[in-house]
This record gives structure tokens, C-alpha cells and sequence, in this order.
């Protein structure tokens, strides 16, 4: 009887899986939303008139707040000071804001406003920030995308802080249990979004035939109102389980600044938050120019329009498919029967093909470029599982470098060789897509769970947010480059289908190189202190 009484939410298998599922939900709206755009790249500058400058501009603001402002620092700090569950609530709160905002910057209302007239005739000068080059807008940037870069700015501000306290939430509640699954798998869940929004932003936008860029981003609002809900309900559940444990969600020592300083005085926490800022400034900021990538290096003709491959209908089906290889893959690691697990694992793969041939058929970029994270929604389980059991975080985080650095130099060298060979440059891309996505998995499955090993657990949250800081100043900067460079390599007037992505592609995969040997450089550091990087997560 006694033992049932001190029985706790998260000692339930089922109700700290569920707190998980709500905060990955949450994550997954967001995700979505923060590529909205970049599957209608094209539609941006034929409706908008953003050129890849511009485009490039408006990607690169979502976190702009968060490195200049220093907003993910006092992200950081609110997570300490008030706890998971409001912060969690907070987030959501501020990136539905942002949401709405950017709304209605593509919108058609917003054309021919006096917010419209208001921003062509300012903004084009901030003092300080356009003198050291940073600035969010300059002269001749369009109006829509000004305002745009305003609402994405707080939308970033929401999805940062979302971020670290996510992270938080898993170490709360599966912390000395299967830390590392619950990591990868909240981290799968959520990139679903990625493929959900290249499935269904240019679904939305060429809905009934007639083009609105407006309604992607109206489905990416209705999106976060059921994130806000999702971190709702946490709050009560997550308030449920402090009323069982006695634990309160302030913190009774406040927060110092020298905290601070003895995250920053450790090599070890410096080396991951570089790996952090050189992975995901080669993956994230890849995303939203890779449809266009393969508009440019893809032989694609577009089926005939009474074709059931050009219908609106093929959409459903095919993420449909998509969703079967995602939940079939994910569950056959779970499955203790091996006769069941291999039938799920079947049923993924022969999905995956169906999916693949789907994309082949639709002869579009967007559905190609949608089985990224498929693949690592499949095996992001089994790593975060052998993490738990064996270990060997810094060696997956060099594994990850090397794939990452020969996918971008395929997509830079081999798949332009196969562009007028319609399924030869398909095939090429669906195999690369796949490896960088499993790449891409191979990151939080062995990365998150090893800031808990670096740092004192008062200040978890303050070293999620340092890391976020840093990891968003490439999120800043690299988008706004590849923009550049596209713009300074390929002739004034080239067509948005017609771009060479091979100066913005290497440049990504030297940052694959910079990270490979930081990779090597930790794993010589955690042998010499003894950080326990290579050691499994359950003891």
C-alpha cells in the first residue's frame, strides 16, 4: 500500500510518455511553422517580389532577438526562475503572436496599408546594427517582408525559449531513465513537422488553383493554437506531479551571474555548444533554400492537370503513407517480439518506397524533399536506446559530421550532373535526402542528453539557453548568406528555378569539416577529464 502512495506520475511508463508526447506536439506546430515559407520560396518572389537577399533576410530574423537582444539569456533565466510549465506556456503564447503577425505581412490585406506604406518608408537605417552589418532589413527590402521579419522575430523569441524548456521538461521527467530515447524521440516526432509543412504549405498555398501565400501561413497559425493548448494541458499534469513530489517550480537559490560564468569556464560545455552552432547552421538554414535546391538541380515535369497525381487528393494519401512509415518504423523499437518487430519494420520500409514512388510521380520538389526526417524517425529511437545501454555520444557526433559534409557536397557536385535524367537525379536525391536525415537525427539523440554530464543541475537551463544563444547566432547569419551568395553568384534576373546552388552548398559542408574536428577534439577531452561523454546514460 505504501508503495503504491509514493507512487508518482513520473514513475508511470504511460503518464511521463504522455508529458512528452504534449511537449513534442508543441514542437512539431512549431517546426512547421518556422519553414512555412520555404517550400514556396519560388511563390515568395513571383507574388512578393523577395528575391533570395530578401528571402534570405526574412529566415535569418527569426532569431535575431534571441542572439542581439540576448532574449534566449533571459529565456534561460525565467526557465530557472519560474519553472517548466509556465515557461512552456509562455512560449507557446509569444509564438502564436508572432504567427499572427507574419500572417498577416503575406497577406493580401496587407498590401496597398498604411503598415505597408509605413515600412517601404522606414526601417531602412537602424543606427548601430547596419553600421556592424547585422541589421534585419535594409534599403530596398520589400515592405511585406520587413513586417514578416518583425512577426517571424517574435515567433523566434517563443520557439527558442520552447526549445530549452523542452529539453528541461525531458530532464525532469526521465532523468536516471531512458533519457536519451525520450530526447530522440521528441526530436523525431517534432521533425515530422518538417515534412508535414513541405507536404501541405504548397498544398494550401495553390489550393483551388489560384495561388495565396497567405493560406500557408494561416494553416502554420491554426497550428500553434493547438501547440498553446498542448502546453496547457502540460501545465496541469506537470503541476500534478509537483504536488506529488513536494518539489516547487522556483528555485530556492536565485540565479547568480557567476553561474554563468562557471558554464563558460568549462571547455567541455564549449566544445558541444560549437559542435551545436556548426551542425544545425549547416542543416537548419539548409531547409529553407533545399526545395528550391532541387527545383534547380531536379529534371521535373509537372503532370498533366486531370492527372490523379496533380489532384489535390494524392496530397492526403501521400502523407498518409508518410505518417505509416513514421508511426510503423518508430514502434517496431519498442516491439520485445521479434516476429513483430521485423513485420513493423517491413511495413515502414515497403511504406517508405510507396511514399518515394508517390513523390517520383507528383513530380514535385517539395513532396521529394519531404522524406527528410523519415528515415531519422526510424532510427533516432535505436540511437537514443543504445545511448542509454552503451554510450559513445562523441563518436555518433562524428559519424554525424562525416555524413553531413558528403551530403552537401552530393547535392553541390554529383546531383547537378544528373539534371535532364528524370529519375536518375530523383534517385540521386531521395538517397541523399535520407543520409542527411539520418545524420541529422544522430545530433540530439547525442547531444542534449550530454549537457546534464557537463553541468550542476540549478543551472540546467541557463546552459540550454547559452547553447540555444550560440547555436542562433549561425541560425542567424547563415540563412541571410546563403541569400547573398546566391544572389552575388547567379546573374541579376535569373529565374528562381534556374539558381547554382554550388557556393552556398560548400560552404555548408566546411561546416560539416569545422565540426568533424571539434569532434575529435571533445572525444580527446572527455578521455583526459573523465566527463563520461562516452558513457551510457542509465547506470
Amino acid at each position: 500500500m505504501s508503495q503504491a502512495i509514493e507512487k508518482t506520475l513520473r514513475d508511470s511508463a504511460a503518464m511521463r510518455w504522455t508529458a512528452l508526447l504534449l511537449l513534442a506536439l508543441a514542437m512539431f506546430c512549431s517546426y512547421i511553422f518556422m519553414d512555412i515559407l520555404s517550400p514556396i520560396k519560388d511563390l515568395m518572389q513571383e507574388t512578393r517580389g523577395w528575391d533570395s537577399t530578401a528571402f534570405g533576410t526574412m529566415q535569418g530574423s527569426e532569431v535575431f532577438l534571441n542572439v542581439f537582444v540576448f532574449f534566449l539569456i533571459f529565456a534561460g533565466i525565467i526557465l530557472d526562475k519560474m519553472g517548466v510549465r509556465f515557461t512552456a506556456v509562455l512560449s507557446a503564447a509569444v509564438m502564436l503572436v508572432g504567427a499572427c503577425v507574419k500572417w498577416y505581412a503575406v497577406s493580401d490585406g496587407f498590401i496597398g496599408s498604411g503598415l505597408e506604406t509605413w515600412f517601404t518608408n522606414n526601417l531602412n537605417y537602424i543606427p548601430v546594427f547596419d553600421d556592424l552589418g547585422v541589421s534585419p532589413f535594409y534599403q530596398g527590402m520589400p515592405a511585406s517582408a520587413k513586417f514578416a521579419a518583425c512577426g517571424f522575430m517574435i515567433f523566434g523569441c517563443g520557439c527558442e525559449m520552447a526549445g530549452i524548456t523542452v529539453s528541461r521538461g525531458i530532464v525532469k521527467w526521465f532523468k536516471g531513465r531512458e533519457m536519451a530515447l525520450a530526447m530522440g524521440s521528441e526530436m523525431a516526432l517534432a521533425r515530422l513537422g518538417v515534412a508535414t509543412c513541405m507536404i501541405f504549405s504548397p498544398f494550401f498555398a495553390k489550393l483551388g488553383g489560384e495561388v495565396s501565400v497567405s493560406r500557408s501561413v494561416a494553416f502554420g497559425v491554426v497550428l500553434m493554437c493547438i501547440a498553446l493548448i498542448m502546453t496547457i494541458v502540460y501545465f496541469f499534469m506537470d503541476k500534478k506531479l509537483d504536488a506529488q513530489t513536494g518539489e516547487t517550480e522556483e528555485k530556492d537559490d536565485p540565479f547568480k551571474i557567476s553561474d554563468i560564468g562557471k558554464i563558460l569556464s568549462d571547455s567541455g560545455f564549449w566544445l558541444v555548444a560549437l559542435l551545436c552552432v556548426l551542425y544545425y547552421s549547416a542543416i537548419f538554414p539548409f531547409q529553407k533554400y533545399a526545395v528550391n535546391m532541387l527545383q534547380c538541380n531536379l529534371t521535373l515535369t509537372e503532370p498533366g492537370a486531370d492527372s490523379f497525381w496533380a489532384s489535390p487528393s494524392v496530397t492526403i494519401v501521400q502523407y498518409v503513407i508518410m505518417l505509416l512509415v513514421a508511426a510503423a518504423g518508430f514502434a517496431s523499437n519498442f516491439q520485445k517480439k521479434a516476429n513483430m518487430k521485423y513485420t513493423l519494420l517491413g511495413i515502414s520500409i515497403l511504406a517508405l518506397i510507396t511514399y518515394c514512388y508517390m513523390g517520383f510521380m507528383r513530380q514535385t520538389a517539395e513532396s521529394i524533399f519531404a522524406v527528410f526526417p523519415l528515415l531519422a524517425v526510424l532510427i533516432t529511437p535505436i540511437l537514443g536506446n543504445y545511448l542509454d545501454n552503451h554510450g559513445k555520444a562523441v563518436s555518433m557526433l562524428i559519424l554525424g559530421s562525416l555524413l553531413l559534409i558528403g551530403c552537401h557536397l552530393t547535392f553541390a557536385f554529383i546531383l547537378p550532373m544528373f539534371k535532364g535524367s528524370a529519375v536518375g537525379g530523383v534517385i540521386v536525391a531521395y538517397a541523399t535526402i535520407l543520409v542527411l536525415g539520418a545524420s541529422f537525427s544522430l545530433v540530439p539523440a547525442s547531444l542534449w542528453p550530454s549537457v546534464p554530464k557537463l553541468v550542476d543541475a540549478k543551472v540546467i537551463g541557463s546552459a540550454y539557453a547559452l547553447i540555444f544563444w550560440i547555436q542562433n547566432i549561425g541560425l542567424w547569419l547563415f540563412p541571410l548568406l546563403i541569400g547573398k551568395v546566391l544572389d552575388a553568384t547567379n546573374p541579376e534576373g535569373t529565374s528562381a528555378t534556374e539558381l547554382d546552388y554550388t557556393a552556398p552548398l560548400v560552404m555548408l559542408a566546411c561546416l560539416g569539416v569545422a565540426a568533424l574536428i571539434l569532434g575529435f577534439i571533445l572525444k580527446a577531452v572527455d578521455k583526459k577529464k573523465g566527463i563520461g561523454l562516452e558513457e551510457p546514460n542509465i547506470k
